[in-house]
């Protein structure tokens, strides 16, 4: 699974991560807090809770505004 990391200016394209990187950064650090982009399906971020949640740990999704429109918005998700 690919998923898109936040852009940090709103022209540039985002960066992708995959599952495999992110599971290899949790178990080096512990915890680890990662901003995604709006572009991933909530149905993927769900996913991922889901498998890290399997895996033992425990995962925390949520969406985080940072405009007033509504198309401004990232999603926040804390691994523990």
């Amino acid at each position: 699974m690919e998923l898109k990391i936040a852009r940090i200016e709103l022209d540039e394209a985002p960066k992708k991560i995959t599952l495999d990187k992110i599971e290899e950064e949790i178990k080096k650090v512990g915890q680890k807090i990662y901003y995604f982009d709006k572009e991933n399906s909530h149905k993927d971020l769900i996913a991922l809770i889901e498998y890290f949640e399997e895996e033992g740990f425990s995962a925390y999704l949520r969406t985080v505004k940072y405009g007033l429109d509504e198309n401004e918005y990232m999603y926040e998700v804390h691994i523990l």
